[in-house]
């Protein structure tokens, strides 16, 4: 692709994902997205020549200037548009496909010290949302939105949602997001797992609310006969020979005992 039709497409995805942008004259010269891009391609034209001090150089003037820190050795793909920008930071070995959208505050670097492949592949037409850390080497599929401050550590598979820390895959059935850009209304799989909890805990107090229905009320009798059939046993009078007879006993014996002490 020549150097021109390269800008056009640069200057196309800008009004294509902020509905912000009014002119060409205002995209030019007031995107600090858009300038650190094109600071990148020269860099990164000085960095394949192996004149690695010039294009980092280079690169630390437009992090400067923009606020963003995007490494000589970076692959960046058509029309990749950085909004606000401010604290982007992209690593060497980073790879970005086509049409994707970041915002302020990723961070697309690497794990440990190792050598080599140590940064994310980022897919086509995915949308990495404010404050999104993607950490390591491994590919984030195509059509993938990741969402504000997630920390993805892992592989992610195509038309996915990611989200927390750290990212959590959420599939909507393998079908690509209607509104890519709508990256505020995405799916917590924890808040639905709590709510399938809640709804067999329910459940689960409708079934013993059941069981307590159908027990008998009150008890049965020994013999098995109706709720209340069981008579409760009559007291004894004085003198009847049952319990009264103990109670004799009992106080008698106590009466000799006293006199004893005294």
């Amino acid at each position: 692709m020549g150097i021109w039709r390269m800008v056009k497409s640069d200057i196309e995805a800008v009004f294509e994902n902020d509905p912000a942008a009014r002119s060409w004259f205002e995209v030019v010269f007031t995107y600090a997205g858009l300038h650190a891009i094109w600071a990148h391609r020269v860099a990164r034209f000085f960095y394949r020549r192996r004149l690695y001090t010039i294009a980092r150089i280079i690169s630390q003037i437009s992090r400067f200037f923009t606020g963003i820190e995007i490494h000589p050795g970076a692959t960046l793909g058509r029309k990749l548009f950085i909004d606000h920008g401010m604290g982007v930071v992209i690593g060497e070995t980073c790879e970005i496909g086509e049409e994707v959208v970041i915002y302020q505050g990723v961070t697309l670097g690497g794990t440990g010290k190792e050598k080599g492949k140590r940064h994310p592949t980022i897919g086509n037409r995915v949308v990495i949302a404010s404050g999104a850390k993607v950490l390591g080497s491994f590919t984030v599929g195509d059509n993938t939105n990741i969402g504000a401050n997630s920390v993805v550590l892992r592989e992610v598979p195509p038309n996915s949602t990611v989200v927390g820390i750290p990212g959590r895959v959420v599939k909507r059935n393998g079908k690509k997001i209607g509104d890519r850009l709508d990256h505020t209304n995405l799916p917590d799989p924890l808040i639905e797992m709590f709510r399938l909890m809640q709804k067999e805990i329910n459940d689960l107090k409708s079934e013993v609310a059941r069981l307590k229905g159908e027990r008998p009320q009150g008890g049965g009798g020994s013999e098995g006969g109706p709720a209340g059939s069981r008579e409760e046993p009559e007291e004894a009078e004085p003198g009847d020979g049952r319990d009264g007879a103990e109670r004799s006993y009992d106080l008698v014996g106590l009466s000799g005992a006293d006199q004893k002490r005294s």
